[in-house]
Formats: C-alpha cells, structure tokens, sequence
C-alpha cells in the first residue's frame, strides 16, 4: 500500500471524498486563525494526532527497516524508498506508548522536512480534516519536565480529541538527530 501524495493540491483532490469541514454555526471563511488549516491525522495508541497536510510526501505500508547499530530505540532504521535512504522513526516508541504492534494497519508516513525525507510509524491514518482556526485551541501548559514544545494545539472533533503537531520541530528536534541544526 503506497498513497503519493505528490503536492498539496493533489493531496486535497485526492481526499476530497473524506474531508470534513468542521466550521459550526455562525463561522464563516473568514473566523479562522494561523491554527488552522487541513491536517492528517492518525492514531498513536488510544489518541489521535494530526499534522499539517503539506509536510506529507505519501503514505506506505509498513516494511521492517535495516537496523543501524546503537541507535535510539525509537529509530527503527533505514528504508531505500526509490533511491532514496530514509529514516525510519516509530513516534509510538517515542512518545511511550504501551505498545508498538505491527499489524496490517500499521503505517509509515513518508514526510518531507526541510528538504530531507523522513518516515514515522503510526497505527494507522485515519483521514484529512480542514480545521478551521478558531476549532483550535492552544496546548495546556503542563509541568516543565514534559516537552510539549512540538504541540500546536488542541482540537475538539466529534466527541474526540485531536493533538496537533509541528511534525517539522518535533523531527528537527536534538534527540531526534535527523537534522543539522545549522539548517533553517
């Protein structure tokens, strides 16, 4: 299973059929901040997160990477993706989820982060949902010792909760070591 998502307009053609528009009642184009905008989201144990649409490159099924001696658990390894190495981080590791079960849901979404491709590993994907901005709330502030830096904020959709991500910092991040921090 691979789903190219070749650019931002093909990526909203082709989820069309499974966009929601969230807007309530006396929203219109217009009541919407820099919060908003379409997101995809998946589901990372019992929660579900979402990022931005535009970091996407496609979506594949998962396939067992090659290990890189003395890595961090959470990197799984590499994959040749068309000639391309990428890296391959399972965000269940990272985010300490009970488990890492890998099913025929199971997920990696190819991104595309400052011109470097990267693929997480996630449960599954669930859809593209247009969030307009004022249906995103920010993040709680939670004790210091937690690291919510990557958190864009909260959203409420139908009766479930939505964690939404800056897949892009979280990715940059030090103890991630994909990126040269030198790079803007």
């Amino acid at each position: 299973m691979s789903m190219v998502l070749d650019t931002p307009h093909s990526a909203m053609a082709s989820h069309a059929g499974q966009r929601q528009n969230l807007m309530g009642k006396g929203q219109g184009p217009g009541a919407s901040n820099h919060l908003g905008g379409e997101f995809l989201t998946f589901r990372l144990g019992a929660e579900e997160y979402g990022i931005e649409i535009l970091k996407v490159q496609e979506i594949r099924s998962y396939e067992h990477p090659t290990r890189i001696a003395n890595s961090a658990p959470f990197f799984k390894g590499v994959v040749n993706l068309r000639g391309v190495i990428v890296p391959i981080v399972d965000l269940r590791l990272k985010f300490g989820c009970d488990s890492a079960d890998y099913n025929d849901f199971t997920v990696v979404i190819v991104l595309n982060i400052r011109g470097r491709v990267v693929g997480a590993v996630v449960d599954s994907v669930s859809d593209v949902l247009e969030l307009p901005g004022d249906a995103v709330r920010p993040a709680p502030d939670i004790d210091a010792s937690v690291d919510t830096s990557y958190i864009t904020g909260i959203a409420n959709v139908a009766e479930r909760m939505l964690i939404l991500m800056d897949i892009e910092a979280l990715m940059s991040s030090a103890d991630m070591g994909l990126m040269d921090s030198a790079i803007g």
